[in-house]
């Protein structure tokens, strides 16, 4: 297994946890779990002490496997029904004006967990009409009903993340598809057009440079209007290993390449990560 060393610019500080307990207490007063603690992000500090945090979800448990992720694969429980009411609650505590919810994914659940996106939307809403509200979903396994239910419940974004170009998906990727994830941001816009959709992948797993355009140009023709470039760091030790690290120049070649093919926003750098800064990403579409 390789072990590569870290590369000066990976070097993060660590904001004192003073700065981080506000949200913590909210977020475990509620039961609350969040993307950032469960997949072991490494900007969990800069935004827990800024007050923000994505929302996991469904539980903490994933029915898939993969190579990538940190989250724990098993079988999970049943949803809470009073989990989206908690979210809204939390939300309001924290005084968010853009909210990120992603969850698991739940194959085990007749819609993915659809539904359970949709309430947690408009319980959002019943707090604040004003909130602006993005949703990182599951690819539900290509089940275009399940879409429906999310969009229907008006997102201001729709974020599906394709991870990796398509040659890896059989390592990193094993329980989704390629091609399932282009069609399903494809389908968004088709359902509704008006809808930001938004997706991102990382580097440092073995791609080439002509596998990441093919990726983008990919994604373009699927008319996916966000894009998120970081890189990959192994979250645990069973996890895949770093193939590379990436330079910060490297990023940004492939940032102004992104903005080149016509996407409304790149991020692109060693730390992004899908909802890192996401609201000033999904501002960048107004101006």
């Amino acid at each position: 297994m390789k072990n590569l060393k870290k590369p000066p610019w990976l070097k993060k500080r660590i904001p004192p946890l003073q700065d981080l307990q506000k949200v913590k207490t909210i977020l475990d007063k509620g039961g609350l779990h969040t993307v950032c603690e469960e997949a072991r992000c490494p900007n969990l500090g800069e935004c827990f002490s800024q007050g923000t945090a994505t929302f996991l979800i469904l539980g903490e448990v994933c029915t898939r496997n993969c190579g990538f992720c940190a989250v724990e694969h098993g079988i999970p429980v049943l949803p809470y029904e009073t989990e989206s009411e908690k979210v809204a609650q939390a939300v309001r505590k924290m005084g968010l004006q853009y909210v990120v919810i992603t969850s698991v994914t739940r194959d085990d659940l007749p819609d993915g967990g659809a539904s359970h996106f949709a309430k947690t939307i408009q319980a959002i809403r019943k707090q604040d009409q004003g909130i602006k509200i993005e949703v990182l979903i599951p690819d539900f396994k290509g089940d275009h009903s399940s879409l429906g239910k999310v969009l229907e419940a008006s997102p201001d974004v729709l974020n599906h993340n394709v991870e990796t170009i398509q040659r890896l998906y059989s390592e990193v990727r094993p329980q989704a598809n390629y091609k399932r994830s282009l069609n399903l941001l494809k389908k968004s816009k088709e359902l509704h057009p008006n809808i930001h959709t938004k997706s991102g992948f990382m580097l440092g797993l073995g791609e080439t440079h002509q596998g990441i355009i093919e990726l983008m140009e990919g994604l373009r023709e699927a008319e996916c209007d966000l894009l998120t470039i970081g890189q990959y760091l192994q979250p645990r030790r069973d996890r895949l290993p770093v193939e590379k690290y990436i330079s910060p120049e490297e990023f940004e070649e492939y940032q102004k390449i992104g903005m080149e093919m016509g996407f409304k926003a790149v991020a692109s750098a060693p730390f992004v990560r899908s909802s890192f800064h996401a609201s000033e990403m999904f501002a960048d579409t107004s101006n």
